[in-house]
């Protein structure tokens, strides 16, 4: 028996607006969190949950992929995560007559969060061709229907299979298994969207894509600069560790459009202070960049390490780093000496002083941490953003000692491990051998489909399958307008999933939900309880076992759902033990051990309560396994976005009650949004300049070279501290707004943070909004 759902409302009829917060978690945030996660699972369901989630015994949070410290304390999770944990954890049930009382064209017109209020997935359905309604089937026709339409197909690159970072190691490594038995690299995954601007930047400069330190790092850093990203409410557990930083003599920097909470004050629940005195003040600059300007920034901070190179000869550099490790320092110098210091300050609409003093902070300091998330992953040039963070640097040595490196901060708990265990269309040769000598078949060698390129694929024709292994596609997916009508043209959707999502409302000819378990429950396999693995942002590889009982016996595990499908689809085309792998996760384990470099015993390391860290060159032994075998300045070459008069540069953002897709409530508390979504933050200044006011509504339209007029009606206009010139809208209502085709270069990923928009008066629509006053 589950609880009866709320009545939800699918407009912003009572929205409120009140000023930004100054300060992150504190009593707030249990406020806020457990009374919600005892009103989704109740006192009982709740306790098991929470008091398990993060412990070395217990199960990975699912909210973001941050590192667990060393010793973990008896709440080890934060705000989010409680809230992940109590949407997952619901024991509401989605019944039967669900689905004949809702049609796919009436679920497509609820709003994201109405459509993970209805309870849990637990039986599963299918919509033949032709009919308006899922209705429930088993898993054998179910699997049968699956595989008459994969082996239908011309080829099997008509097929395309999304992953989302939520998937365990194990359920990936399967998952990758039998679509490259199937035979095709058509594995887009939800880092296509977010960072993998960061894997290649780092993968051609440093040779490895992913971060270069550790948990224990953030403590030993003299300087840690944060680019683009808001940990209050993407990550807020890494609060605690810039605290600690801050604690030990750290010096923070913030770098950022807005002025986010978290950043400027924390007060940690776990510690009194937090809770009753005036928290911790992290960040010691603050430094409002315009949307796009970090290229730019960071170009202006290396000029500026290199004249005081000049001004004191070998003082500054760390010259015996540069001349063991590095190649490429005297074209990078010669590039950057030709810097425009008035194309920087366009750029970033900075003051030259404000970038004097980061230069200052960075020439002072021994060991500087650079952090980033989406903010600098989105745009046109992040990729050579990014190599600009490496060069600045590897200037002054910064990698590959205690305190030091670049730190992409991953989103998904377990986005790194998916494409560590082969979730990626370009998988190198190295693996794919492995792969062929561990399971003497031939894995396809040409190179697959991204998630952008997937929706390309739908809409042109030439892919007619869609499976999605967890995550929310047509949601997440830029462009919204185009890829709703490029997966309507798919012969069959497969959506893997806990609880109703957009994706399942916008469907092929055929379209098809698989109920899964959540990470919360207990895996029951044959060989008796199962646990799975998951990698976080800093290359710790942990195990992850649930507390609950699965919300019904209908539902499968993610390894059993891709095990069996594999069975039905592939039948005896390869040597594969299918029914092994779903019967005792360990042999699946035993197999990457052969496969995955960093991998080898990966039972018996798996089992140890501390997990294990991955082998990481840079980070370990200073060795780049580049193309060079060195670590490469690069030049790269700054593009300013020109911004026509009138127009404005739009960026897509979380709210704090969400992670990713999903939205737990309508409220954005530290950005003092209550009770909706369609807003649109910008600054007095520029709303005076183009005749609007705060409080009115506009349609914002995207001005794109396609001349594809985008819009989006009726958005509330909040005056709000941002960069002039730079307006804000939550993700991912504003997806439609950006292009398919605006994506970075060399990634491939969605420019979601850089969108030219014009700003149209609008009727409000038919309701009255209140301004709460100040507190």
């Amino acid at each position: 028996m589950g609880k009866k759902p709320s009545v939800v409302h699918d407009s912003d009829a009572d929205l409120t607006v009140g000023p930004p917060k100054r300060s992150a978690a504190g009593l707030p945030s249990l406020v806020d969190s457990l009374p919600h996660a005892l009103s989704q699972m109740g006192p009982s369901r709740t306790w098991k949950s929470l008091l398990a989630m993060n412990q070395k015994d217990g199960f990975d949070c699912m909210s973001c992929a941050w590192p667990d410290p060393p010793e973990r304390k008896l709440a080890e999770f934060c705000e989010n995560g409680a809230k992940a944990v109590g949407w997952e954890a619901d024991p509401l049930k989605v019944p039967s007559g669900f689905w004949d009382e809702n049609d796919v064209d009436s679920l497509a017109g609820r709003s994201e969060y109405w459509l993970g209020q209805q309870g849990r997935l637990v039986e599963p359905v299918y919509k033949p061709a032709g009919s308006s309604h899922y209705s429930p089937i088993s898993w054998d026709n179910a699997f049968r229907i699956v595989a008459r339409e994969l082996n239908a197909l011309e080829s099997p690159d008509e097929a395309t299979f999304y992953t989302s970072g939520r998937t365990s190691n194990e359920a990936a490594f399967v998952y990758q298994l039998f679509v490259r038995a199937f035979g095709t690299n058509n594995l887009p995954d939800c880092s296509n969207m977010c960072h993998e601007s960061t894997g290649l930047a780092l993968g051609e400069t440093i040779g490895v894509g992913k971060s270069a330190v550790s948990y224990t790092d953030f403590a030993k850093a003299d300087l840690i600069i944060i680019m683009g990203q808001n940990p209050g409410t993407c990550h807020p557990r890494m609060l605690t560790a810039l605290e600690e930083a801050k604690l030990a003599g750290a010096s923070i920097v913030a770098v950022n459009p807005l002025p986010e909470a978290g950043l400027i004050n924390f007060k940690n629940p776990q510690r009194p202070r937090g809770l009753v005195g005036k928290g911790t003040d992290l960040a010691d600059q603050f430094l409002q960049i315009r949307l796009a300007g970090d290229m730019a920034l960071l170009q202006a901070v290396s000029k500026r390490v290199l004249d005081a190179e000049k001004a004191a000869p070998g003082a500054v550099l760390d010259h015996a780093f540069i001349e063991e490790h590095c190649q490429g320092l005297e074209e990078f110098q010669a590039h950057i000496d030709k810097l425009d210091e008035q194309d920087v300050l366009a750029a970033t609409g900075l003051r030259a002083e404000e970038i004097d003093e980061l230069a200052s902070r960075y020439l002072r300091a021994e060991k500087v941490i650079i952090t980033w998330a989406m903010g600098l992953t989105q745009h046109k040039k992040a990729v050579a953003t990014i190599k600009e963070i490496v060069n600045l640097l590897l200037l002054r040595g910064n990698i590959g000692k205690p305190g030091a490196g670049p730190s992409p901060i991953r989103g998904h708990s377990n986005v790194q491990g998916d494409r560590t265990m082969g979730i990626w269309e370009k998988m190198p040769e190295p693996f794919l051998n492995a792969l062929q000598q561990e399971f003497g078949f031939d894995p396809p060698r040409h190179p697959g489909v991204d998630s952008v390129d997937s929706i390309r694929g739908m809409r042109d024709g030439r892919i007619k399958v869609l499976v999605a292994l967890g995550g929310n596609l047509v949601h997440a997916m830029s462009d919204t307008t185009a890829a709703e009508a490029a997966v309507r043209k798919t012969r069959l959707s497969v959506q893997i999933s806990t609880k109703l999502n957009r994706s399942h409302a916008v469907v092929g000819e055929q379209a098809m939900i698989l109920p899964t378990m959540g990470r919360t429950e207990i895996d029951r396999q044959a060989s008796g309880e199962q646990f799975v693995t998951v990698e976080d942002t800093v290359c710790a590889v942990h195990r992850s076992a649930g507390r609950l009982e699965p919300i019904s016996d209908k539902v499968l595990s993610e390894v059993a759902i891709v095990c069996r499908m594999a069975g039905k689809v592939l039948g005896d085309k390869v040597p594969v033990d299918w029914c092994g792998f779903e019967a005792n996760y360990d042999s699946v384990r035993e197999h990457i051990s052969h496969v995955v470099p960093g991998f080898e015993d990966f039972n018996q390391k798996a089992r140890s309560r501390d997990g294990f860290v991955l082998p990481h060159g840079p980070r370990d032994e200073r060795k780049f396994p580049t193309i060079t075998g060195k670590a490469m300045f690069t030049v790269n070459h700054l593009e300013t976005i020109r911004v026509p008069q009138g127009r404005l540069l739009l960026q897509t953002v979380r709210s704090h009650d969400q992670f990713n897709t999903t939205t737990y409530s309508m409220n954005d508390r530290y950005r003092g949004v209550k009770k909706g979504r369609m807003v649109l933050f910008a600054h007095r200044d520029d709303l005076a300049e183009l005749g609007l006011a705060d409080g009115g509504y506009v349609d914002v339209h995207s001005e794109a070279d396609d001349g594809v007029d985008r819009v989006l009606r009726q958005l509330r206009l909040i005056a709000y501290p941002t960069a002039r010139g730079c307006v804000t809208a939550y993700y991912p209502e504003a997806n439609v707004l950006v292009p398919l085709d605006s994506t970075a270069e060399g990634s491939n990923t969605p420019a979601s943070k850089s969108v030219v928009v014009r700003l149209e008066p609008a009727a409000p629509p038919g309701f009255s909004v209140s301004r709460t006053g100040s507190k």
